[in-house]
């Protein structure tokens, strides 16, 4: 028997040439609307997708072959895992594919930040040379809360341990996961401590606007603020009401609350005015949701998701 995948999204080439290689029968569609999709999905075993709609019941129950929802990346919040899994389908990501590079691109941020790099080298290109007015921060002595201890989690640690930190981990989900690198913490000795914090968290109903203005207001000293989880885990204007008053001294942003649900595009539409305070201060740094976006997470997330595809379809 040969099993068909679809593929709904372009990655690397390394994918869709091992699974070929492996005898499954590849087919792509990168243009078609949802609806065509749905009306010929019940051919497929498998079918691989990035984020370019959600996989709701709707289209699961048009599925009636499917075995397995291959998402090439992390999050799986626009797939209906739970309704998949109910109907026999695996649903598996690729965390282990891009977790170095989550992890090497939340310090990246953050040292620019602390340093005023970004400012610093507008400065240059505009012909100022301002010294005092860049002094930064130095990481050596600060502690670095984290939030999430799965595969972006504790990446995110491991790199940053050698900068002599202290670093506290709370994973509402984990216990006893603490090592000498760094401690397993509450909540509120996160909120009591924590001079940077760094999300690592997916994005469910209980993670959707976690970080609101009551949720800021508890720390005990003002935070540089890590997100490169998911937009919607922050809402942005309790962030800039946190970031006028000083409560936050500076955010390192790499999704927003406002990005497409296919994370290709910001939804102008849905902005509010806070994205202008975002876009104009000095004390942020964004980038396009590419923290998980190397040359070598690429290939990464291709090769773990072969093994995963084969294991679930053949073994």
């Amino acid at each position: 028997m040969q099993y068909r995948i679809l593929f709904l999204d372009t990655n690397h080439p390394s994918l869709l040439s091992s699974l070929r290689a492996y005898g499954f029968a590849c087919d792509e569609d990168y243009l078609s609307a949802k609806e065509a999709i749905q009306n010929k999905i019940s051919d497929y075993d498998a079918i691989v997708i990035r984020s370019r709609f959600k996989i709701d019941q709707q289209f699961i129950e048009a599925a009636t072959k499917l075995k397995c929802i291959a998402r090439a990346g992390a999050g799986m919040e626009n797939i209906d895992v739970v309704f998949a899994e109910q109907r026999g389908i695996k649903c598996v990501h690729a965390p282990e594919g891009n977790r170095d590079a989550v992890g090497e691109h939340a310090i990246g941020m953050l040292l620019s930040l602390m340093n005023n790099l970004c400012r610093a080298d507008k400065q240059m290109r505009e012909g100022k040379w301002l010294r005092e007015e860049n002094r930064g921060y130095e990481l050596q002595g600060k502690t670095v809360g984290v939030i999430g201890f799965g595969n972006m989690g504790s990446a995110f640690v491991k790199k940053l341990s050698g900068f002599d930190v202290k670093i506290l981990v709370y994973d509402k989900y984990k216990t006893n996961f603490g090592t000498n690198a760094f401690e397993e913490s509450s909540l509120a000795d996160l909120f009591n401590h924590a001079d940077i914090l760094s999300l690592h968290i997916p994005l469910t109903d209980e993670t959707n606007y976690m970080v609101n203005d009551k949720f800021l207001s508890n720390f005990k000293k003002p935070i540089w603020l890590i997100n490169t989880s998911r937009g919607k885990i922050i809402e942005t204007s309790a962030l800039v009401k946190n970031m006028e008053c000083g409560k936050v001294r500076g955010a390192c942003l790499d999704v927003l609350e406002f990005e497409s649900s296919s994370f290709e595009k910001m939804e102008s539409g849905k902005m509010s005015e806070t994205i202008h305070y975002l876009i104009n201060s000095d004390n942020v740094i964004q980038s396009p949701h590419i923290a998980g976006w190397t040359f070598e997470s690429h290939e990464k997330i291709a090769l773990t998701l072969v093994q995963k595809i084969k294991d679930t379809l053949i073994d």
